[in-house]
């Protein structure tokens, strides 16, 4: 069983107030997920521009998370802390994409 990230993509929704996001991400989702026992590091990064390019991201945000193994995260997300910071992150955001991965050197 190796270790996995989850990357996942996302826009916010167009009601979404950017501020209130950001504040809610900071204070509130990486706090959260960052101390569950199943999880070694979670980020969230801010779509800029396409590299090169005089174009925006596709996507608005990104978060890479660490996580110990699928079935791990998946168990430590069911309490109920956790299930309210999955329904605030589905209030902000649509369109989101969580691809597992695995870093090709660890395999």
């Amino acid at each position: 069983m190796s270790a996995k990230t989850l990357i996942v993509f996302f826009n916010l929704k167009a009601a979404t107030d950017e501020t209130q996001y950001l504040q809610w991400a900071k204070e509130s989702d990486l706090p959260t997920v960052n101390k569950l026992s199943s999880v070694s590091s979670f980020e969230v990064f801010k779509g800029i521009s396409m590299f090169g390019q005089d174009k925006p991201s596709p996507w608005d945000y990104f978060e890479v998370i660490h996580i110990e193994s699928e079935d791990a995260f998946l168990s430590d997300i069911q309490t109920e802390e956790m299930q309210k910071i999955v329904d605030q992150f589905q209030s902000f955001a649509e369109d989101a994409h969580f691809i597992v991965a695995e870093n090709i050197l660890a395999a």
